[in-house]
């Protein structure tokens, strides 16, 4: 299953669908907070299933805070980061993770475009597109039985 991950969008819903429109075919559409209408716009426009936690401005969001998502065998932790504290560092984020046993962990919040191997599970934060960041980004993540792969992609 192929993932289309974003975060951080912070109402750049135009940026959002560019980098949607620049990916091959995708399955799902995972918004990891941070502009919750914007997932909700995705979904309305777009015919893609979307996924989406609610970060830390999204006040009003009926979306979880986290979700541990099994797709293709695998399990998925995704939050927006911010209870982790992850723009002190991924150890608390690692800690959740073995704790649930996580396969692949997508957050966001830090703003920076992560990808990192820890204890076997894949640590993913695609960035942000919001429209004041000098890097603006996103990832595609290929999930399968046999395992998980993921770039990451600049977009302006």
């Amino acid at each position: 299953m192929k993932l289309f991950v974003i975060s951080d969008t912070h109402g750049n819903i135009k940026l959002a669908l560019k980098a949607h429109s620049r990916s091959e075919r995708i399955d799902v559409i995972v918004h990891l907070g941070d502009g919750f209408s914007d997932a909700d716009l995705m979904r309305e426009l777009l015919d893609e299933d979307v996924i989406n936690v609610a970060g830390n401005c999204d006040l009003g969001s009926s979306a979880p805070r986290e979700l541990l998502w099994e797709c293709e065998g695998k399990r998925i932790l995704l939050t927006h980061g911010d209870a982790y504290r992850v723009k002190a560092g991924l150890e608390k984020l690692k800690r959740r993770a073995l704790e649930v046993k996580a396969d692949l962990v997508l957050f966001g919040h830090s703003h920076l475009a992560t990808h990192e191997l820890h204890s076997g599970i894949l640590f993913l934060n695609p960035g942000t597109m919001m429209s004041s960041a000098l890097q603006k980004s996103y990832a595609i993540v290929d999930v399968s039985q046999d395992g998980t792969s993921a770039s990451l992609h600049d977009i302006s």
